[in-house]
């Protein structure tokens, strides 16, 4: 059984998709947030999910805090550390410590609009399509290889909102998919990108740059 633990910083609705996955083999062993009042802890618990709080306020700098967080992860021993909506810029030693087996989804499609704001982004440049990314944790921000993609059509009357709504339905199907490919260790990275062994047909739908193996 694979332990995975999730980091969040609000309402936490990846988090929540990917625990009524129910993914087999696989058990969300802890929810951890920076915010003592993040909402996705409350659905974690009620889950009978173990819930911790690191608040990012208590510490003087960045390292102070990964050291700490580092810490409480460490103690449920995870297999994977998925970052699921924590909005927190990490450091590269902490990167380093849980590199290969760390995720995050981000709402654009990579390398497109990385940082902050991405769907204004995407509207403001014209962008034809707009989506989300799944993807390992490096130590530079929203780089890391790229395990899965979902697209959406940007609508001439689209306002940030609007096309957020349409990608975060994605994100909730996209990540528990992702996640599933890596508790059933079917994901490696070859020449610094990702390949998927013995995807379904479907997965190459999701994203047709999808390398399968």
């Amino acid at each position: 059984m694979k332990s995975i633990v999730i980091l969040i910083s609000g309402r936490g609705s990846n988090m929540e998709a990917i625990v009524r996955a129910a993914i087999p083999g696989a058990r969300v062993t802890a929810v951890i947030s920076n915010r003592p009042q993040a909402a996705g802890l409350r659905f974690a618990a009620d889950h009978g999910i173990a819930t911790e709080v690191v608040d990012h306020t208590a510490f003087d700098d960045r390292e102070g805090f990964d050291a700490a967080l580092a810490e409480t992860i460490d103690r449920h021993a995870p297999d994977l550390v998925v970052l699921a909506g924590f909005m927190r810029v990490l450091t590269a030693g902490f990167v380093r410590h849980y590199e290969g087996r760390m995720i995050n989804i981000h709402p654009s499609l990579l390398p497109a609009f990385t940082g902050l704001h991405t769907h204004q982004r995407a509207i403001d440049a014209g962008a034809r399509v707009a989506g989300t990314t799944v993807h390992f944790v490096t130590a530079e921000l929203d780089c890391g290889p790229i395990i899965v993609q979902a697209c959406v059509p940007v609508q001439p009357d689209d306002d940030a909102d609007a096309l957020a709504t349409r990608v975060l339905v994605q994100e909730h199907r996209i990540f528990p998919q992702a996640v599933r490919w890596i508790v059933e260790e079917r994901v490696r990275i070859e020449d610094g990108r990702v390949v998927v062994s013995a995807a379904p047909a479907a997965a190459a739908l999701i994203n047709p740059a999808l390398d399968v193996a």
